[in-house]
């Protein structure tokens, strides 16, 4: 008679739920925030370069979805989570002080 498999050996692991919940948060909370940057960032940068606003933000946005699919692809399926805060919270932020900073020099 064969000996069923025990769990560790059929490929399973037990993730933490504080695991799970940084994961999913870095996926949903730090994907929007780097996407939010990226767009005010090029929506600022195309609006110097000689865009019209309206044109600008949609060029943007478009580009903002595909930034945050792929940050929150990217925070699902990563080995390790700080490697991922980091990337989209800090990548955000400069962002957003980038963004920042353009629109204070066109005003």
């Amino acid at each position: 008679m064969a000996v069923p498999p025990s769990s560790a050996a059929a490929g399973r692991t037990t993730v933490s739920w504080s695991a799970l919940l940084s994961r999913v948060a870095a996926a949903v909370l730090g994907g929007y925030g780097f996407a939010w940057g990226l767009v005010s960032a090029a929506t600022s940068l195309c609006v110097a370069a000689g865009m019209g606003f309206h044109d600008a933000a949609f060029l943007s946005s478009l580009v903002g979805v595909l930034a945050y699919l792929a940050a929150f692809l990217w925070a699902i399926a990563a080995r390790r989570t700080w490697p991922v805060w980091l990337v989209l919270a800090g990548g955000g932020a400069l962002l957003a002080l980038l963004a920042s900073a353009m629109q204070a020099a066109l005003t």
